[in-house]
């Protein structure tokens, strides 16, 4: 692909993932090839994008159920474990009516705070559900649960600035998919830090064996320095992330 295609490319991919996740982490194929209609792909090339799809989760097909997402297995044992430690939590908990859960909003829009309390239990079980729709994208179950419901507790204190409480349902699951979504970005942010790290300390090690080798002893950052044409500071960098444990290298000068 010529690079402005590439770029193209990379951004539908995300839009389309984008899209999968606001529907649960499910789209349909025709979804798929209507979000890269612009780009003209071969059926190849689109199934690989729907197999690379499926390799982050992604339900493909409209007819496919959430219980779908747990054949595919989303969730380890572990999460699927404490899933239903969490629903026995829940059950039980604060059923209301459509005119129950309404008075309640307008109390909390009120700024009544035994009223917003109420209404973070009627929504912690929607923040379950969220949850598990986001399930699968490196960040643990519990931690999406952790995260929805600080972003719940926080949104019952801020409804006051809607104009009606037909609003608040919305914007409460808004914030809490935000949170989500958020701690996800955040997440893959970090592991793709941690590669760049390990890439770095790799290459540092690499070349520090190949001259060792060569002179038969370990050596100094001086010397791989000019061997390699790296910066010193650049070394110690990869050394220190290392844990100082590059074996060809010599710690100290």
């Amino acid at each position: 692909m010529e690079e402005n295609r590439e770029i193209m490319f990379a951004r539908t991919l995300e839009n389309v993932r984008a899209l999968a996740r606001r529907q649960g982490n499910r789209i349909s194929g025709q979804q798929v090839r209507e979000g890269f209609e612009a780009l003209s792909l071969s059926e190849e090339q689109l199934e690989m994008v729907l197999d690379y799809l499926r390799g982050h989760k992604v339900v493909i097909g409209e007819a496919e159920s959430k219980e779908t997402l747990a054949e595919a297995e989303v969730l380890s044992e572990e999460e699927t474990d404490y899933l239903e430690e969490y629903k026995k939590q829940l059950a039980g908990g604060s059923e209301v009516s459509e005119g129950e859960k309404e008075a309640l909003i307008l109390s909390a829009m009120a700024g009544e705070a035994d009223a917003q309390q109420r209404l973070i239990c009627v929504y912690l079980p929607r923040v379950l559900d969220i949850a598990r729709l986001y399930a699968g994208q490196g960040v643990l179950l519990e931690d999406l649960i952790g995260e929805g419901n600080v972003a719940l507790s926080m949104g019952v204190t801020m409804l006051g600035c809607l104009e009606n409480a037909k609003e608040a349902e919305g914007a409460l699951i808004k914030m809490v998919m935000d949170a989500m979504e958020e701690s996800i970005d955040e997440n893959e942010q970090e592991l793709e830090k941690d590669r760049r790290i390990a890439g770095k300390v790799n290459e540092v090690a690499k070349k520090a064996g190949e001259l060792a080798k060569e002179l038969r002893r370990k050596v100094t950052v001086k010397e791989l320095a000019a061997e390699t044409k790296m910066p010193e500071e650049e070394i110690r960098d990869a050394m220190r992330m290392s844990g100082y444990a590059i074996e060809d290298l010599e710690s100290a000068e």
